[in-house]
């Protein structure tokens, strides 16, 4: 066992470059996303940033940070184009980090420096939410959006209104059309605190609307976080006492839709991602790329789970790699999910590669039953606007998608999986309720027409769809009379 050092910039080189990104969030998305892409952009182009990262929340990580001097290391885990990966890099791309309930002034001094360009957050689901109890005066706003605001206001008064001293605003935050939800918030800030402004009211809102940018995006990269159990044999291999070691998958994707009043080509000049070979595409809209990840990706998970449990593959990993099973899930991604979708067929073929290669990840045990939670919800997102669109291009129902939706009111059945391993389904009270009724008849009609007219889960009647309860009365009962495996072997 070598000695380590701490790790610092004192013992690691750190490179020193202007403050152009604000980021509010410090958490390991954040680190192993965001801040890994600029570093990047860093070594391959002239972008020439750091980061000040501000913790939106009044207890984070800050301390943590600082006290390493912000450096720390991303560990990439997985495989990328048919060959496996496990790297180690250190980021240095933060330059300090700032709790605005203890460094308010810190904070809003931000708005004064001339080279800040860029605002970037990750503050879960419900930090984009308008908080009508915020005040301009607050030392902070509790709110994220309050806080941007008084920072935004801080900037427009300084800088008297600069046409060049907008900013653009990129929220991570994982809600479709985030950056939408965003500019809603500030625009309500903006009246709330209209007394406040007083005769800056106008130029202010008009400053916002026209000169600063923000950009809805879409953001994809599994990050497990910090790895407990591999920690001490990293630390080893870095030679450092790294507390804020990073664990990410090898794939990312960041989709940003250019903000109303840019062109995507001014959005590529300023933040050179593209340019630095990274999977980040700046787009005139994120809509098809957020339907391709919930159909190429969300789609096949839903319906992948139940089969491979059923057919007793406990890890989406060996789904993959079954004889039988990785065919199944081939099937239903590229031959029939694919066929509903609109973007340019090479894409879709590469992007639905990609997810195969994140399936197989040899890093990651993933259990196929983490997935299965809510499934009658999930199918009716992710799977079946596909089953419609399928059947209205084709003039067919898709099989896969149908054995699939037979597996998951299988697995509701509950009971045991012919090696005695338990099915245990977890759903909301109404549909394991419903389901366990509709399986008490024993009758796979009565299941059929029973799951297909409960509008409670589908908003509709899904008999309105021509075929499918001939279709999915035809795969329950085959399931129950051969098994999970035999059923799938039909369709192949």
């Amino acid at each position: 066992m070598k000695k380590l050092q701490e790790l610092n910039k004192r013992t690691a080189p750190k490179s020193v470059m202007p403050e152009r990104i604000i980021q509010f969030g410090e958490g390991n998305f954040l680190r192993a996303f965001v801040d890994w892409i600029v570093w990047n952009m860093n070594q391959k182009t002239d972008f020439n940033g750091s980061v000040v990262v501000v913790q939106p929340i009044e207890r984070g990580m800050v301390d943590w940070l600082n006290g390493q001097d912000c450096l720390y290391h991303v560990n990439l885990q997985g495989r990328e184009n048919g060959k496996t990966v496990n790297s180690l890099e250190r980021i240095d791309v933060i330059s300090r980090a700032l709790n605005p309930y203890t460094q308010n002034w810190a904070y809003l001094a931000l708005a004064d420096q001339p080279e800040i360009r860029f605002v970037i957050s990750n503050t879960t689901e419900a930090g984009i939410a308008f908080d009508p109890s915020c005040k301009l005066s607050d030392a902070p706003a509790s709110s994220y959006p309050g806080k941007l605001v008084q920072l935004l206001y801080r900037r427009y008064t300084t800088f008297d209104g600069d046409p060049t001293k907008g900013l653009i605003i990129m929220p991570c935050e994982l809600i479709f059309l985030n950056g939408h939800h965003l500019k809603e918030c500030i625009y309500q800030y903006i009246e709330l605190w209209r007394e406040d402004f007083g005769d800056n009211y106008e130029g202010f809102k008009s400053w916002f609307t026209n000169y600063c940018y923000v950009c809805a995006t879409l953001v994809d990269r599994i990050v497990p976080g910090f790895p407990r159990k591999e920690i001490a044999d990293i630390q080893q291999k870095i030679s450092y006492k790294d507390n804020l070691v990073v664990q990410a998958e090898v794939f990312h994707l960041w989709v940003i839709e250019k903000a109303e009043n840019m062109t995507c080509e001014e959005l590529r000049a300023e933040f050179p991602a593209e340019k630095a070979g990274l999977h980040v595409l700046i787009a005139e809209s994120e809509q098809p790329y957020h339907e391709r990840k919930v159909t190429l990706l969300n789609g096949p998970h839903t319906v992948l789970s139940p089969v491979a449990y059923l057919s007793g593959v406990d890890i989406v990993r060996d789904a993959c790699n079954h004889e039988v099973i990785g065919k199944y899930i081939h099937k239903v991604q590229f031959e029939e999910l694919m066929e509903t979708l609109n973007l340019p067929m090479d894409e879709l073929k590469k992007f639905a590669a990609d997810v195969l290669e994140r399936f197989n990840n040899p890093f990651v045990d993933h259990q196929v039953t983490s997935i299965m939670l809510n499934s009658f919800p999930k199918f009716c997102a992710r799977d079946l606007p596909g089953v419609k669109v399928y059947l209205e291009r084709k003039g067919e129902l898709p099989q896969g998608l149908v054995l699939g939706l037979a597996a998951i009111i299988t697995y509701y059945k509950g009971g045991k999986r012919a090696d005695g391993a338990d099915i245990v389904p977890n759903d909301s009270e109404e549909i394991m309720t419903l389901l366990k009724d509709l399986w008490a008849t024993g009758d796979t009609q009565k299941v059929t027409d029973g799951v297909l007219a409960a509008t409670n889960i589908w908003g509709e009647d899904l008999h309105s769809i021509a075929g499918l309860a001939d279709l999915l009365k035809k795969d329950l009962d085959l399931i129950q009379e051969k098994g999970m495996l035999e059923a799938v072997k039909t369709i192949l």
